[in-house]
């Protein structure tokens, strides 16, 4: 069997992005299609503007098949990075993939020089806030939403980050990104 790579995310990637998070969030979510416009637009703009000194889509992929995304892009502030397109395929939950994305996620936003990740989640999304919370993020918002077809709680998480390398109590190590 291929190993699993994390490879730069290109246009190519835009459809499965789009597709993948759009069905897996109105499956497993009850999102309606404007959750699937949203990352259509979030993607087009990424891959428009991106400035490869500090954004990244890594794709996570054995052979030919796409297993999950994670996005690094600029936040509110210069110092700011934000997590966004974070996506694990279901066959491969629970095997260590996610917590690959995210140390490759932080490793570039500390090499890029970022002091921060922020990310905005919902509170629906337990096994992603219990990854964040192991990893050193604090949730720092929260508030009632109506959006993509649902009454949700918007959740708001922060991690500052060292450019030293990523360390937190948590103890995650710098990633190998396979890319």
């Amino acid at each position: 069997m291929e190993p699993v790579i994390l490879r730069q995310a290109d246009p190519d990637d835009t459809r499965w992005l789009v597709e993948q998070h759009a069905f897996l969030y109105a499956r497993d979510e009850g999102f309606d299609e404007s959750f699937g416009v949203l990352v259509e637009r979030v993607v087009t703009e990424f891959f428009a503007n991106q400035d490869p000194a500090c954004e990244r889509g890594l794709i996570a992929a054995r052979g030919k098949k796409r297993l999950g995304s994670i996005f690094c892009t600029l936040g509110a502030t210069p110092k700011e990075a934000r997590l966004r397109l974070f996506l694990v395929m279901p066959d491969m939950r629970r095997r260590g993939l996610g917590q690959r994305l995210l140390n490759a996620h932080l490793s570039f936003a500390a090499e890029a020089g970022f002091d921060r990740v922020r990310l905005w989640t919902h509170q629906t999304h337990r096994a992603a806030c219990a990854l964040y919370a192991k990893n050193g993020f604090a949730q720092t918002a929260s508030k009632p939403v109506t959006s993509f077809g649902r009454e949700l709680v918007a959740q708001r998480w922060d991690r500052p980050i060292s450019r030293a390398g990523i360390s937190s109590a948590a103890g995650e190590s710098r990633a190998h990104d396979g890319a």
